[in-house]
């Protein structure tokens, strides 16, 4: 063996063994294990079901190893009335509702979704939110119930159809003295109404309905109605309605599971959040057109637009409700007068520069 061959045999042993040293020495890297929110939706399926899916899979997609969140559907841990309360204590991490579901701490968590309407739709309502005060203003509503809670609102909904009834609904007159379901404080504006207003879970509206237990009821739109089986129990369906005409999700997490994450993991869950309110606008709009003429054209169901009268009537039972609370809970008037300062401005621009969309409907479609 020549001394050249000898030196490319020492130099190809010793980068062997080198690699083999350092191999053994190289320290073990830990890979952190995700963090796992366990999240609870208030719905058993349906599309709102796969709403609250859509916002799971949009953190999970972002968050890869960091964080995952499981979702349970309703009633896996708790009954959607202690759903703030379990996640508030942290036996949920999360929760995916609607703040109307746990009003009955607070009449102004009405007001953040299932308000009166000063002419404004759920999308302004929710620019009051981030932009005009009304997340500092929920923040103190917490502080205030003392509740260990962090929450986000998405998916600005459509105004909820006053719903179906036995017969066509024509006059104001003809709600007085029916049962009929519905939440929030819309419960305390058809009450003023003269309607007899029971608060039933989505799943228990159709039984109650077929049973004679209520005369009429709403839900939500007409997807979630058709797969409740409305058309079952009534044929007459009334869209258009001030009793819930701006309503939202609200996520809430376990503040104190909250603040220990990450600001970056912080930041996946508000803006997946965000990102919801296009996705729920686009896929939500269709379903329920669709649904809509289905419930015409395979379920034979009559479609009305309520009556304006019946709609200005419920504007002045918002009034005496709003003014009857709020001059018992300086909180509660302390939100509307910035909700109206809001809508004001706001709705004042909007107004004035959107087209009438109607009429070029009309237009092309008659």
């Amino acid at each position: 063996m020549t001394d050249s061959e000898s030196r490319r045999k020492f130099l190809k042993g010793s980068a062997i063994a080198a690699t083999a040293v350092g191999t053994l020495a190289a320290p073990a890297i830990a890979i952190a294990a995700p963090v796992t929110l366990k999240m609870q939706a208030a719905w058993g399926g349906g599309i709102f079901l796969e709403n609250a899916k859509s916002y799971v899979d949009r953190v999970n997609a972002m968050a890869g190893n960091a964080l995952q969140i499981e979702l349970l559907p309703v009633d896996s841990v708790v009954k959607t009335s202690q759903m703030q309360d379990a996640v508030h204590r942290g036996v949920l991490d999360a929760a995916h509702y609607v703040p109307a579901y746990w009003y009955s701490k607070s009449p102004v968590a009405s007001l953040f979704g299932t308000g009166p309407c000063f002419g404004w739709s759920s999308q302004e309502v929710l620019g009051w939110v981030n932009y005009g005060g009304g997340q500092e203003l929920f923040d103190e509503l917490m502080a205030n119930l003392g509740l260990n809670l962090v929450s986000f609102f998405n998916s600005p909904m459509p105004a909820q159809p006053l719903g179906w009834f036995k017969e066509h609904i024509t006059d104001a007159s003809q709600l007085k003295g029916l049962k009929y379901r519905t939440v929030g404080l819309a419960a305390d504006v058809l009450l003023e109404m003269g309607m007899s207003v029971v608060q039933l879970p989505g799943g228990e509206i159709q039984p109650a309905m077929k049973s004679g237990l209520i005369d009429a009821a709403e839900f939500n739109n007409p997807t979630s109605d058709r797969d409740f089986g409305m058309q079952d129990v009534s044929k007459h369906y009334h869209l258009a309605s001030f009793h819930q005409s701006q309503e939202f999700f609200e996520i809430s997490f376990n503040k104190k599971k909250y603040d220990g994450l990450s600001d970056e993991l912080k930041a996946i869950l508000r803006y997946a959040s965000e990102a919801e309110n296009s996705n729920f606008y686009w896929h939500n709009t269709r379903r329920y057109a669709d649904d809509l003429v289905k419930l015409q054209t395979e379920q034979g169901v009559n479609v009305y637009r309520t009556p304006d009268s019946v709609m200005e009537e419920q504007l002045k039972a918002w009034d005496v409700v709003v003014e009857r609370i709020s001059a018992g809970d300086e909180f509660f008037a302390k939100v509307i007068e910035s909700q109206k300062a809001y809508a004001e401005t706001v709705m004042k621009y909007l107004n004035l520069n959107q087209p009438d969309y109607k009429l070029a409907y009309s237009h092309y479609f008659g």
